[in-house]
């Protein structure tokens, strides 16, 4: 894995998990088409997006230091984006939904450094530099707006998913890769397409990634500000779209005001949206986050909480009152008048408290699993972690006692006490026995061969969340996606396009070219008869420097190609519309 890239403090700091997904951005990579694809777009939108627009669009523009003629090197703005607290690092195509957050979380934003294709110059399934670079980037400079989504980011990534949550993301990621690569078979798309139609209409009650993906998407992605009546963009897939931005404009596509409901309206990427949510401003979206989060399970806990962990199939974490937290892949929870009396993880388990692992209790030392009684002892209002040391002796919860501890739920612990870990406040979070048998009922869930037992102390569950406490505590750089993006073919055509698009760049730039305007309009005709963004480029020249007579020429040869592409005849317009100053959306 190639990991040499520009860094600065805040990319250094963090985790390696997340540096996992980071690659170099590698600007010799981008050609003089993608150039212009890249200057088509950015003059395009602040032409267009001046005007619909959030005014953060425009500020944020030249605050976080992008230029409309050229893609941006991030690392370059890295040096403008520090300015407001945030960093920027280029990634391979789609990365899961949980490290996308978690990025946010380290005021980091994320660019995947590709860019699409001409042929995709309006839309990509796929994200790209435009999207991300020219979309995400010029609205975080707003302070109100980046703290929502840093603190997005922060509750986001403690979302706990289903396992069927990583089959949607990899089959969007594929349709994706597919969608922007240049002949893919027709059959491959519509395969991949059906696939993620079908996860997208049997994902089953939804997850709580999936309804806070529902809110990044309609708010981060596809968000309007202001009224129902008079709206502004500020939604990045809007923002980088010419043809999405123009489209949500109008009464096609329906307006609600964006609350809470939002997380259970679901999206489909492959089609347009039939309607968007309007957020009357950026204060209101973090009270809506905050609504949401009040409601998952990093707040709630209880039983429910460890249901979700046990269905996600994945590394979770609980947090009980003492502050003890459980890391790992819970497998099993028995209960007791709706509440949780016992659980149960399987495989490497790790404890930690207030994020840091505890000494001696890494997975190491819970290699096979780790299980414990939850709740209050039988008959004793008062809990083992509300006890004063008086107490505690009272009822030999003491080192050295051999005990029997009888819970709600019939679990039933007998062994002798070696010693407690107190947190700091001085509540015991853990008892450790030996010569211990452990039982629910009948059932026997620890014999006294197997070692040491460790009992969790606390009387209620109360925080569930996706991923470890600790992030030290496991091994968790184990990236591999199940597909790779598609880099653009190369031809003794292609490299010969790439270069009379190079030579009407230099003359435009006023450096040396190998050949005139009217040469490259010459070959651009003669052999690529199906571009047209390069006449554009030539005819934008040609109107500077007055001459009319070639300018007329080219507008005809533009003319025919929008009869014979009509496709493109919408481009084709939009471009020549900003060269003589005409407005149309």
């Amino acid at each position: 894995m190639n990991t040499e890239f520009e860094s600065n403090p805040l990319i250094d700091r963090l985790p390696e998990h997340l540096k996992q997904f980071i690659k170099p951005q590698d600007y010799a990579d981008y050609t003089p088409i993608n150039q212009a694809v890249w200057r088509y777009v950015m003059r395009k939108n602040v032409d267009y997006l001046g005007k619909v627009a959030h005014d953060s669009y425009l500020d944020g523009l030249k605050k976080t230091g992008l230029e409309i003629d050229s893609i941006p090197n991030m690392y370059g703005m890295n040096r403008i984006l520090k300015e407001i607290g945030w960093a920027a690092v280029a990634v391979d195509g789609f990365i899961p939904p949980s490290a996308f957050m978690e990025f946010q979380a380290y005021n980091v934003l994320v660019i995947a450094s590709d860019i699409r294709q001409l042929e995709h110059i309006e839309y990509t399934p796929a994200p790209d530099i435009i999207h991300e670079g020219a979309g995400h980037a010029p609205i975080i400079a707003n302070p109100e707006y980046a703290e929502y989504l840093r603190r997005f980011g922060e509750i986001g990534c403690k979302a706990i998913s289903s396992a069927r949550d990583y089959e949607l993301y990899e089959a969007i990621r594929l349709l994706s890769i597919l969608k922007e690569a240049e002949d893919t078979p027709e059959a491959d798309i519509k395969k991949a397409e059906e696939q993620v139609d079908f996860l997208q209409n049997n994902m089953g009650e939804l997850s709580e990634m999936s309804k806070i993906r529902n809110l990044h998407w309609w708010t981060v992605e596809y968000g309007l500000i202001g009224t129902i009546e008079d709206p502004k963009i500020y939604g990045a897939g809007l923002l980088s779209s010419i043809g999405e931005s123009a489209w949500c404009m109008t009464d096609n596509v329906k307006k609600i005001p964006y609350d809470l409901s939002a997380a259970d309206q679901s999206f489909d990427i492959t089609k347009p949206q039939p309607q968007l949510y309007v957020t009357p401003d950026f204060a209101h979206l973090s009270l809506v986050l905050e609504q949401f989060a009040n409601k998952m399970a990093l707040r709630t806990g209880g039983l429910s909480g460890i249901q979700k962990l046990i269905n996600s199939k994945a590394l979770g974490s609980i947090e009980l009152s003492t502050g003890l937290q459980i890391s790992g892949v819970f497998t099993n929870v028995i209960e007791h008048e709706g509440a949780p009396v016992y659980i149960q993880t399987t495989g490497k388990t790790a404890l930690a408290y207030r994020e840091k692992e505890l000494v001696g209790h890494g997975t190491e030392s819970h290699a096979d699993g780790f299980g414990s009684p939850i709740g209050k002892l039988k008959g004793i209002n008062l809990a083992i972690e509300d006890m004063s040391p008086r107490d505690l002796q009272a009822y030999d919860i003491y080192e050295g006692k051999q005990i029997t501890l009888e819970f709600e739920g019939d679990i039933k612990i007998t062994g002798e006490i070696v010693t407690g870990t107190r947190n700091l406040q001085g509540k015991i979070v853990l008892i450790k026995f030996k010569n211990c048998t452990v039982t629910h009922g009948e059932k026997t869930l620890f014999q006294p061969e197997w070692g040491i037992y460790d009992m969790a102390v606390g009387k209620e569950v109360i925080s569930a969340f996706s991923g470890p406490a600790d992030v030290h505590s496991f091994d968790m750089i184990s990236h591999v996606p199940s597909s790779k993006t598609i880099k653009q073919k190369k031809s003794a055509a292609r490299e010969e396009l790439e270069n009379l698009y190079k030579n009407v760049r230099h003359i435009r730039e006023n450096k040396p070219a190998e050949i005139t305007l009217k040469e490259a309009f010459g070959a651009v005709t003669s052999n690529h008869n199906n571009d047209w963004l390069l006449c554009v480029e030539i005819a934008e020249l040609t109107h500077q420097n007055n001459d009319h007579e070639f300018t007329d020429k080219v507008i005809s040869y533009l003319e025919d190609v929008k009869l014979r592409r009509p496709e493109v005849a919408k481009l084709i317009t939009n471009g020549l519309d900003l060269i003589f100053d005409k407005v149309s959306a």
